[in-house]
């Protein structure tokens, strides 16, 4: 698999994913053997007008090459002047969200609404590769809705532009993440350009994700929500695509070292955009920004619910060591994976 001048040494990558794939956790899931790894949307305008949450989107591990940075905006010039920022700040491939079907942004002619019309889609990414001189990619969509599936035509439109790569997300903007993605239409995707293609949607397992590699022909699979307290999908991942068998689950101590350590983590994370700042107060914001993660690692197991019942009042490693192991100790079932409970979860999740 290979994008521009960058060969990958596996298929299976970590989706940017908005509010999550931060540096913290793109870390976890590269040391669990993700092949590649994208930054979370990173607004255009913001990069070129620089702000503080700007500065945490573009924080990277010095070993994280390539380094994808995903930028999102309506106008080409913007675009391309965000892109250039990006690539001033270390930037090897640039992704441009066409995918993203959040009403505050569509409403302002980006994400998914960028891709309504394939010639803004060819002028987008022709401006971008212009101005930037790395690898120019695009995330996109099945289309608006059920009546304008034009994925085909924006992935050719991408393509003209000068797009070293297309990631489809086999579902419509209408659906958001509701229903079924269309597998399908990557296959289709697939057959119309010359590219590489990557497919997305409905990757809750690594067993999903072979399949859609399988059926579809797609070059990588973005795994997005399926390794969202999950990172260990990736390790399944690589170990067939090596032809091993699958590994056998985390053990609750193993379960736990990842844990804790994506804790620390988030904490120098913040202090490096910090340094100045009181520690304690650093420490609860990255606490704050990890919460979402720390209720993931806990869904489907037994101690799950009671351990986010009390997520409210964590302020410190401290307290999340406290806490895990009072609801997930060495001894008893809260660790144990409840399997109607976590197919539960994963439907309200969906």
């Amino acid at each position: 698999m290979q994008i521009g001048p960058y060969q990958f040494h596996g298929r299976f990558f970590l989706a940017p994913l908005a509010g999550v794939s931060d540096r913290p956790f793109r870390k976890i899931c590269r040391d669990m053997g993700a092949a590649f790894t994208y930054t979370e949307m990173v607004s255009a305008h913001g990069l070129v007008h620089g702000s503080e949450q700007t500065e945490s989107y573009l924080d990277r591990d010095p070993e994280e090459t390539p380094f994808a940075v995903q930028i999102f905006a309506a106008e080409p010039e913007v675009l391309a002047r965000g892109a250039a920022v990006a690539v001033q700040r270390g930037a090897d491939i640039v992704d441009i969200n066409m995918a993203c079907p959040v009403k505050k942004v569509c409403g302002t002619g980006a994400g998914a609404a960028l891709a309504r019309e394939p010639e803004r889609v060819r002028t987008a990414v022709e401006a971008v590769r212009a101005a930037c001189g790395v690898p120019v990619t695009v995330k996109i969509r099945a289309g608006w809705d059920e009546g304008s599936l034009n994925c085909v035509a924006v992935a050719q439109a991408a393509e003209a532009g000068g797009a070293s790569a297309v990631a489809l997300h086999g579902r419509t903007r209408a659906q958001g993440y509701a229903g079924k993605a269309r597998w399908d239409l990557v296959h289709a995707v697939k057959q119309s350009v010359r590219v590489p293609v990557l497919g997305s949607g409905d990757v809750w397992t690594s067993a999903d994700a072979l399949r859609m590699a399988r059926e579809t022909g797609c070059d990588a699979v973005l795994v997005a929500r399926g390794a969202c307290g999950n990172p260990w999908i990736f390790c399944e991942l690589g170990a067939a695509e090596r032809g091993e068998g699958p590994p056998r689950p985390p053990t609750r101590d193993e379960w736990v070292e990842v844990v804790l350590r994506h804790v620390d983590l988030q904490i120098a994370h913040r202090q490096g955009l910090d340094p100045d700042g009181d520690p304690a107060e650093v420490e609860r914001r990255a606490l704050r920004e990890l919460r979402r993660h720390l209720l993931w690692y806990t869904r489907g197991r037994r101690g799950g619910a009671r351990f986010r019942r009390d997520a409210e009042a964590l302020r410190t490693a401290a307290d999340v060591r406290r806490l895990v192991d009072l609801h997930f100790p060495s001894e008893g079932d809260g660790f144990a994976v409840d399997p109607a409970l976590a197919a539960g979860e994963r439907e309200v999740s969906e």
